[in-house]
């Protein structure tokens, strides 16, 4: 059974926006949190422990792009059969939540296990910081499969319009993960002291938690969505479909975490302090964009159920709202870490003054163009909410190793870190001039899912 959203496809699209973008931003935030977590509690064990979290993050996220595409897939799908009235077949297709989670959760931890630490070596990780990471590395891969649970359960929530229930399933990830750091990481009361270890299985249990109470929503009608039994059946079709729709943004995240790792190697020979200060720059960026991604995420949600209701051109009004309201945020960032990035990077880097003064340098390069990001990155969701993910795939493609490697390659060795920072705000630039022409030229309003 389904709940129609009328929000979504009738009435002011202000308040249908808000109505998701709101809980989704709160959601992003939790979720991005959970990291900066992590590395608050271990930035009193040094930079390596701090670099050690950053590079392991770094290495998860590149074994996890399809995490992402199946994500885009479940949105694309549920919020277009809950356009179309069509509720069994909304409450199907996230039923296979469970079967593709634990597929790709395994694929994930063997793929790890054999190749986290050339993936460590080929980054120029120094020998301290893959030991530390390592150890994060061998529990986070084992219970990956919970994170995909979590993730894709909150996706088919959000594809359905319900976007309130996913983000206090974070909330509580996150308060679980508040409270087990400290202890585990620091050997408070009755646990041992286990540094780095700590903060791994402290996250795991937190994301365990939540993945739990994700499934136990789905199944019990207390969300827009109830699931039978039947439901979770797999069902070779629609994981196709769900495969298909999200093949190309699986390609897109594939091709962003392994620039990353690359970004993460042209940084590396500068130093531990350098790599210190860019890892915590970069974390502190994705806060920053987490609003885009949640007006992106909203955007798709309102262009799939509207292009299933038959509106197709509620559904770019829709996406053209999103970027108007995310440009006017990005503005506001863009002064605010003009101003203040030291501020916020001491908060992480309390006793390594050369690692804030890089994160700082970033943050005056990159904060000049985030604008570009409010078109980037909503566009290219409002497409994958369309089921058009392949044309956002070419433009990853294009822009990340096209321009971004090659040319932070050129820069680093004349200008430093510097000389990166340019290379990343430049594609910024061009990444987003191309998203917005290819929107505009409207093909996905007439795509089949």
């Amino acid at each position: 059974m389904s709940v129609k959203n009328t929000k979504i496809t009738d009435g002011s699209l202000l308040t249908g926006l808000f109505s998701l973008a709101t809980p989704m931003l709160v959601q992003a935030l939790l979720q991005n949190l959970q990291s900066m977590i992590d590395l608050y509690f271990v930035g009193n064990l040094g930079s390596s422990a701090v670099a050690a979290v950053s590079g392991s993050g770094t290495i998860l996220f590149v074994l996890t792009p399809f995490m992402m595409g199946a994500s885009v897939g479940i949105i694309a799908m549920v919020s277009r059969f809950t356009g179309q009235g069509r509720h069994d077949m909304a409450a199907k297709t996230a039923g296979q939540v469970l079967i593709i989670s634990l597929f790709f959760g395994l694929l994930v931890a063997l793929a790890g296990f054999f190749f986290k630490r050339q993936i460590f070596e080929w980054m120029n990780t120094p020998e301290d910081v893959i030991q530390a990471g390592l150890s994060y590395l061998n529990i986070s891969l084992t219970c990956s499969f919970t994170i995909f649970i979590l993730f894709l359960g909150n996706a088919a929530m959000q594809g359905v319009g319900d976007a309130w229930t996913p983000m206090k399933v974070m909330a509580l990830s996150n308060i679980i993960n508040i409270v087990l750091d400290p202890l585990m990481i620091y050997g408070i009361g009755p646990f041992p002291r286990m540094g780095v270890v700590g903060a791994a299985w402290a996250t795991v249990i937190a994301q365990a938690s939540a993945a739990a109470m994700s499934l136990w929503l789905l199944s019990n009608g207390k969300v827009h969505l109830k699931l039978r039994l039947t439901d979770w059946k797999p069902n070779l079709n629609l994981c196709w479909r769900i495969t298909k729709i999200g093949l190309p943004g699986a390609g897109q995240m594939l091709l962003r975490s392994l620039m990353n790792a690359v970004m993460f190697r042209i940084v590396a020979p500068f130093g531990t302090p350098p790599l210190a200060g860019y890892s915590i720059a970069t974390r502190l960026n994705m806060m920053i964009l987490m609003p885009a991604f949640s007006f992106g995420n909203a955007s798709a949600t309102m262009v799939g159920q509207n292009l299933g209701a038959g509106r197709p051109e509620r559904a770019e009004q829709a996406a053209w709202l999103a970027v108007r309201i995310e440009a006017i945020v990005m503005v506001l960032a863009s002064i605010l870490m003009l101003t203040q990035a030291p501020f916020f990077l001491k908060i992480f880097l309390t006793s390594d003054p050369e690692a804030v003064q890089v994160g700082s340098e970033y943050f005056r390069v990159e904060g000049l163009v985030y604008i570009f990001s409010a078109f980037s990155i909503i566009l290219s969701r409002a497409l994958g909410g369309a089921g058009a993910s392949l044309g956002p795939f070419i433009i990853n493609a294009f822009a990340l190793w096209g321009i971004q490697v090659p040319l932070a390659h050129i820069m680093a060795p004349r200008y430093g870190t510097t000389g990166i920072w340019i290379a990343m705000a430049f594609t910024q630039v061009v990444y987003g001039m191309i998203t917005v022409i290819w929107f505009k030229m409207g093909t996905w309003k007439h795509k089949k899912v």
